[in-house]
This record gives C-alpha cells, sequence and structure tokens, in this order.
C-alpha cells in the first residue's frame, strides 16, 4: 500500500468519526431542548359582563370668576398673589377712585338742580290751578304748567339713576373676592391702566371639585344626572379610584368634535385644577376571554402565551391583549380560543414540543 493510499484512509476514516461526532451532538441537543418541563395550567375562560369605556377629562373648581372693574384708572396696588388664599368680600386689587369720584360728584350735583327745579316747577303749577280756579289762566297755561312739572319730576328720577350708577362704579374701585377663594393668576400690576372689561384676577373656590370630560354622542345615552361613576387621576395614584357623580349633561353636541360635555361632582377635595384624569362608563354586555396575566410573555414588542396541545406539548401563540382587571387577570382580544390550556407562571416560553408536566 503507496503512502497516497495510507493518507486517504486515514482521512476517510476521521471524516466518518467527525460525522457521527456531530449527529450525537445534535441528538443530545434536541433530546436537551425537549426535555419536560413542569407547569400550571389554566384554561382560557370566558366572561358575559359589561365592558367599561374609558373617557378623558380635567378637574375644574365648580366656582371661577375672571375679577375686572368698570373704573377706568392705574392700580394703586395688588395685595394679592397667585396661591393665596382670600375670603369673601376681601380686597384683592386697589384702582384710583379720583375719576369715578368725580364722576359721582357731577351726578349729585346735576341731581341737586334737577330738584331745584323741580320744586320751582311745582310751585308754579300750584300758582297756576289757583288761577284757573278763578278763570285768571287758560287751559292751555294750566296744561303748559302740568307739564314742566311732570318733566321736571322725570329729570329728578334720571339724575337719582345717574347717581346710582356712578355710585356703584366708584364702589368698584376696590376689586373685591366674590366668595371664599384661591387666587389662580393676577394679570396686573402697580401701574398699569384698569379699563372696563379688562380682566384683573382670576379666583377659583378652594374646595369642591368637578371633573369635566367629552363623551362621545353615542355614547351619552349611558350617563344620566345623579349617576355615580369611577374617576382616577393620572398624577395622583395615591388617591385611588374617586367617585363622581354626574351633575350637568350639557343639552348640545360639539359639531366638530361630536362630543357632549359631561361634568360630574367630585366632592370637597382640595387638589389642584387641570389635572387630567380618566373615567368610566359602562358600556355594553358581550362576551371576553380571560387568561391569568402570568401567562402572558413579552417579548421584542410580541405578546405571547404557551399552551398546552392535545399532545401534551407546547405550542406558543401570539396573542394581542386588553385591560387588566382584577384577580391578576388580564383580557385577550385574539390568538386564543375558550378551553385552550395556557401555561402560567414560566419564567420564558418555551420551545413548540417541549412536553409539559402538569402540577397536580
Amino acid at each position: 500500500m503507496n503512502t497516497r493510499h495510507i493518507l486517504t484512509t486515514v482521512t476517510l476514516v476521521t471524516l466518518s468519526l467527525a460525522v457521527v461526532a456531530c449527529g450525537s451532538h445534535e441528538a443530545e441537543l434536541a433530546e436537551a431542548e425537549h426535555a419536560p418541563v413542569t407547569v400550571s395550567i389554566q384554561p382560557v375562560e370566558r366572561i358575559t359582563d359589561t365592558q367599561a369605556i374609558e373617557v378623558r377629562g380635567t378637574v375644574q373648581p365648580t366656582r371661577q370668576a375672571s375679577l375686572s372693574s368698570r373704573v377706568m384708572g392705574p392700580v394703586v396696588s395688588v395685595r394679592v398673589r397667585a396661591g393665596d388664599t382670600v375670603a369673601a368680600g376681601q380686597t384683592l386689587i386697589e384702582i384710583q377712585a379720583e375719576a369715578s369720584d368725580g364722576q359721582l360728584a357731577q351726578a349729585r350735583g346735576a341731581l341737586a338742580q334737577a330738584e331745584a327745579a323741580l320744586a320751582l316747577a311745582e310751585r308754579n303749577y300750584q300758582r297756576y290751578q289757583a288761577l284757573h280756579e278763578e278763570a285768571a289762566a287758560s287751559d292751555l297755561e294750566l296744561d303748559m304748567a302740568r307739564m314742566q312739572f311732570e318733566q321736571a319730576e322725570g329729570a329728578v328720577k334720571q339724575a337719582n339713576g345717574a347717581v346710582q350708577g356712578a355710585m356703584s362704579i366708584a364702589s368698584e374701585s376696590n376689586v373685591a373676592a366674590p366668595f371664599s377663594a384661591r387666587v389662580v393668576r393676577t394679570m396686573v400690576e402697580a401701574g398699569d391702566l384698569a379699563a372696563p372689561g379688562r380682566p384683573l384676577v382670576q379666583v377659583e373656590s378652594r374646595e369642591g371639585r368637578q371633573f369635566r370630560m367629552s363623551v362621545r354622542e353615542s355614547d351619552i345615552h349611558r350617563l344620566s344626572v345623579g349617576d355615580e361613576i369611577p374617576v382616577r387621576l393620572d398624577s395622583r395614584p395615591e388617591l385611588g379610584t374617586l367617585t363622581g357623580t354626574i351633575r350637568e349633561i350639557e343639552p348640545a353636541a360639539d359639531p366638530v368634535t361630536h362630543t357632549i360635555t359631561v361634568e360630574a361632582d367630585l366632592g370637597k377635595l382640595e387638589i389642584p385644577s387641570g389635572l387630567s384624569g380618566r373615567a368610566t362608563i359602562p358600556g355594553d354586555a358581550g362576551d371576553r376571554l380571560f387568561v391569568p396575566a402570568s401567562a402572558v410573555h413579552h417579548r421584542g414588542g410580541l405578546e405571547l402565551v404557551v399552551t398546552r396541545a392535545a399532545d401534551g406539548t407546547a405550542r406558543t401563540r401570539a396573542v394581542t391583549s386588553g385591560a387588566e382587571v382584577g384577580e391578576g387577570r388580564i383580557e385577550i382580544l385574539s390568538g386564543l380560543d375558550e378551553g385552550d390550556q395556557v401555561a402560567v407562571d414560566l419564567a420564558a416560553p418555551v420551545a413548540d414540543g417541549t412536553p409539559l408536566e402538569v402540577i397536580r
């Protein structure tokens, strides 16, 4: 046997041994991958109940006001700042009162003139009545005297109204809180010019909050005034689930969003207004599928559930889950059927075909 034949023989033997070794290793891996796994099994449950509808909303005060004044003049002082609490009737902003005081003085002067004219017209009318009785004055002269008297009476009434209006305006040189409130913001500083209708300070009630939400017009029939609904605030989870009582449902829908504004009373809570939250209202009754939350695995953006097939081996299914509910259950929207057996409390999904031994 020559050297070349010996080398060829050795090479073939070596390759044969390598193939045998690889085959043996793959068989060991396959056997290891399909080693039995002990699991707990729970069936997919179908439950008939009312599915809740989630509605977004914000917290609003029960009372709020943007205060202004009918007085035009420079702001003398701003006595409050945002966050201050004030009592009903407490002065918030003071406006220079010279202009309003001048208007009041003019109105009072006009009233005095009107009253003097009325007194003269009354005496003149009485004289003409006496002269008319003695046939010393004509009917026309008596009628003219009576007309002047009645005009003077009207002028006095008009002057009185002007005085009352001027007094009302003058009283607004000090802007006061209309109710017990918290100052939300001030819109002026000392030296700014106050003008009729210009907002000067915004206030809101200290206690009492309501949840204001927009409900789809197709769902508004599910709510009535007096109904109680659960409300949760996004930034205040420590408050838990609050109870809101429907106090007002607006009669008209928004033509753009096709929603209707609903207000629910949250009671005497002292929380900031503007907080966002979610309310749930009852929807239609229907069948839903549930599995234990521990049966759902999240891998790479997928939701996976391991099921036990009829032959006792594992089958992994991609599912779409819904909301979690009480007792550690989660809704399954697609991917499973009623009666499917799912593995719970697995650390991770196992390979398809892996034997699953059920804990008894």
